[in-house]
């Protein structure tokens, strides 16, 4: 990395050189026309002739390099979803391998900030936050990636943002404060910390780049919001806004600002390690202008990252959305109507990234009788053919319990 800024900060040099001496012979030429009378006058370019490249347009041998070697799957990504414990349980993990190896899957997506807050494996990091919370769940990250190189399987690191119950309990000013100084927490007793502070935005981001170091190609954000408690601006609710304090914007103005912030400063963060940048999102943020109460502004967002991954899963939607009664028990009809709002959507962004969605392979039994169904491999194939009816190659299948039918 060293020699990588050093052949930067040179090129760097050489241009800001090569603008200074066109502004200086530009200098030069007028006062030379002014001594002759202005008898004539020479025009010079107003560009400089080289301008430094972006680290996006910048040759793979100025990224960071891992030592893993596992290429994007040419087909696309089709991906599964594996907690901390599967990846770090020899048994699971090789029976999940073995699993994508029998199918035409080629990635995981795996726990490395999780749900609860917790870093899944010991990174021997500098950073303080990551050094407290990390729990060892997955003892040898080293031979977990040396496996999934050798058989050519996607990594996609996991990383939740702003849900991290253990982190609101280690520093409560970074979370959310009720007015008697307690901290909010949901009925589940799940905590968030706060989107609006650079802190929060860093610890994430650090987590990121410690799983790239660790070879992961692809880092994906999920829970990049607020808690549903912002669906109300008097919630009563104590916290820093940071750096958004005297913006001049309306509260939920400055959360929609606050969470696409955090997405383009996590992929210009994240540029130089040669990773993709993906995000977790809910669904019904594309079918509204934006989803403000939370944060997520779908078209923001995603016109930020590599990837966008909606979560669509059937059971999620209400009763008759997209006019489908009973959205659970029609897994096609629903995953075909919701690309018919995306689609477009993403096709008319300045950066259109891929999308990935999430879909279901998991029974939503909580939904009651007759409002679910038994989910297996057929209501799984149903949403992704009509993803492919829309020309759409790449999907990740969730479970949370890691069996998967597809």
């Amino acid at each position: 990395m060293k020699k990588l800024f050093q052949t930067i900060a040179a090129s760097t040099l050489l241009l800001l050189s090569v603008s200074s001496l066109h502004a200086i012979s530009a200098s030069e030429s007028a006062s030379s026309s002014e001594e002759a009378g202005n008898k004539s006058v020479l025009t010079l370019r107003e560009e400089p002739f080289l301008t430094p490249p972006s680290m996006s347009e910048l040759p793979q041998k100025f990224y960071y390099d891992s030592g893993v070697d596992i290429a994007y799957p040419e087909d696309g990504v089709k991906g599964i979803y594996l907690t901390s414990y599967s990846a770090g349980n020899p048994d699971k993990f090789n029976e999940l391998v073995t699993y994508i190896n029998d199918t035409d899957l080629n990635a995981m997506v795996i726990d490395i900030k999780d749900d609860h807050g917790y870093v899944t494996t010991d990174f021997q990091s500098e950073d303080e936050h990551i050094k407290k919370n990390t729990i060892d769940y997955i003892p040898d990250i080293d031979a977990l990636m040396q496996t999934m190189e050798e058989h050519q399987i996607y990594p996609i690191a996991r990383i939740v943002a702003f849900k991290d119950s253990l982190q609101a309990q280690n520093e409560p000013s970074m979370s959310f404060l009720n007015p008697d100084g307690s901290i909010w927490e949901y009925g589940n007793g799940e905590l968030f910390i706060n989107p609006f502070l650079k802190e929060t935005w860093d610890y994430a981001v650090n987590v990121g780049i410690e799983a790239a170091k660790a070879g992961f190609k692809e880092v994906q954000f999920d829970y990049v919001r607020f808690p549903e408690v912002f669906s109300d601006d008097s919630n009563g609710l104590t916290y820093s806004l940071g750096e958004y304090e005297n913006m001049d914007l309306e509260p939920y103005e400055k959360r929609v600002q606050a969470v696409t912030d955090f997405v383009a400063y996590a992929r210009e963060k994240l540029m130089p390690y040669g990773v993709e940048v993906s995000v977790d999102i809910f669904g019904y943020a594309a079918t509204v202008p934006e989803a403000s109460g939370i944060g997520q502004d779908f078209a923001g967002i995603s016109n930020n990252v590599d990837v966008i991954s909606s979560m669509i899963y059937p059971s999620h939607w209400g009763a008759s959305y997209f006019g489908i009664d009973r959205p659970d028990l029609h897994p096609y009809e629903l995953v075909d109507e919701y690309m018919k709002v995306e689609l477009p959507l993403l096709e008319s962004l300045e950066n259109t990234p891929v999308t990935r969605p999430w879909l279901q392979d998991f029974t939503a039994s909580y939904l009651g009788e007759g409002y679910y169904q038994v989910y297996g491999q057929a209501q799984v194939m149903e949403q992704v053919q009509a993803l492919k009816d829309h020309g759409v190659t790449e999907f990740l299948l969730w479970n949370a319990s890691n069996e998967y039918t597809y």
